[in-house]
């Protein structure tokens, strides 16, 4: 039997406006804005709709904005579409947003705790120390030699994220950044791109983050997911509460295998992504890995609308 899978977007899908529209017309979205709101003590749907943008760019602010966004469309599509989801995943960012979907923690919990996580992650590595570069038309191989030839002829870089075929994103020292993208043709990288991050997520740098994290989640009864949601760290289901807490902070400095998971859901069954939730990046990746699977973005009223005429048509 084919299975859909619900997906939740990372850090970077963020833009001024999101989710205003479903704030506007349904009462399950303006509630989960509050109880943001109320939850952090200060106006987070007024950073959502208005921005700027370049405050809501800042790490603690982006991680529970797009948690909030997230879940203010999931709880509509939770009421109108009779089809459970088989699975959840999300990126980096978004397994917070997956675990709250399936239960596993509550909505005011999961937002002070990726405040929290924003913030840690914002400060481990002070400005200008760290950075990252994505690595356009390259093998997951030629990625992982390249790290290691660079942060042995010069200063730490790592694989962060396996996003698709053809895009990996590897952080590290801001020495490592500079001196790799003149070397970035000599291990069969067509280009290396930098990017516009205050610090190198996911990799051994944010350790200190991951400690202080750790320290939060030490505090959350987590309950085992409602549906399977897949783990960024390990490719793997969580099959109960109790491993929620050391998934989460490994996660902050280890690499995302998004790739893995999205070929893991679909050796289980899935057919159908639905991505919920700002932008089309996750949708864009789903395509590269495997391009026999239908994938939908739901992040407006009206791809909401299409979603659900496509699934009862």
């Amino acid at each position: 039997m084919s299975k859909t899978a619900f997906v939740f977007p990372g850090q970077g899908a963020q833009y001024a406006g999101m989710g205003k529209d479903f704030y506007d017309n349904f009462e399950e979205s303006r509630e989960i804005f509050e109880r943001a709101n109320e939850a952090l003590g200060f106006d987070l749907a007024k950073l959502c709709f208005e921005g700027p943008d370049q405050d809501l760019s800042i790490t603690k602010i982006t991680q529970p904005a797009l948690l909030t966004v997230c879940m203010a469309i999931y709880e509509v599509l939770k009421k109108y579409n009779k089809a459970d989801s088989a699975i959840m995943g999300g990126l980096s960012l978004g397994e917070y947003s997956a675990l709250t979907a399936a239960g596993a923690m509550d909505f005011e919990t999961a937002v002070k705790l990726v405040y929290n996580r924003g913030n840690y992650m914002q400060n481990a590595v002070p400005v200008g120390e760290g950075g990252m570069l994505a690595l356009m038309g390259c093998s997951d191989e030629d990625a992982k030699a390249f790290c290691e030839a660079i942060t042995e002829s010069c200063a730490l870089l790592e694989p962060a994220n396996f996003n698709c075929p053809g895009q990996i994103v590897v952080g590290g020292k801001a020495e490592a950044i500079e001196n790799a993208i003149s070397k970035a043709p000599e291990f069969n990288i067509r280009r290396a791109v930098k990017l516009q991050v205050s610090a190198p997520f996911h990799t051994s740098m944010l350790k200190p983050a991951g400690y202080k994290l750790k320290e939060d989640l030490k505090n959350i009864k987590f309950k085992k997911p409602s549906y399977n949601v897949i783990s960024n760290v390990d490719t793997e289901y969580y099959d109960s509460g109790a491993v929620i807490a050391d998934k989460l902070e490994k996660q902050v400095y280890n690499p995302v295998r998004w790739e893995e998971c999205v070929r893991k859901m679909i050796a289980d069954g899935v057919t159908t992504f639905v991505e919920i939730g700002p932008g089309k990046t996750l949708s864009s990746f789903i395509k590269k890995i495997d391009k026999n699977v239908k994938s939908i973005n739901i992040d407006s009223i009206a791809s909401l609308h299409e979603f659900l005429e496509l699934s009862y048509a």
